[in-house]
């Protein structure tokens, strides 16, 4: 079962506070990323997200489960705490504040 569009469009608008917020279609399902780090994903319709000190802190209690089959466990963020957009968009903010900045791609060059 693949993630609705408006699951999405949902978690975005609940998530303004955290930053820039941007969902990005991979595999089928979305990757969430707040200030151009990817801080988790959503899958057939739940919230997952990296777990990190001051983002379990912030979560509790939470429960882990991975987000597809093979994958790490993250924390399953239940849809019934979406709602409270203040409290999401913490849990984002924190969570992004705690990962490390990606790294810069390498342009490809042709061969």
């Amino acid at each position: 079962m693949a993630t609705q569009q408006r699951t999405i469009v949902f978690l975005l608008e609940q998530a303004t506070g955290a930053g820039a917020v941007a969902a990005k279609p991979m595999f089928g399902e979305y990757g969430i990323y707040v200030d151009g780090k990817m801080i988790g994903s959503v899958c057939d319709d739940q919230l997952f997200v990296k777990p990190t000190v001051s983002g379990r802190a912030h979560a509790e209690p939470v429960s882990d489960a991975p987000p597809y089959p093979g994958a790490k466990p993250q924390m399953l963020i239940a849809a019934d705490r979406w709602d409270d957009a203040e409290w999401l968009g913490e849990l984002l903010r924190v969570t992004a504040a705690e990962l490390p900045t990606p790294k810069p791609r390498k342009p490809n060059r042709g061969t």
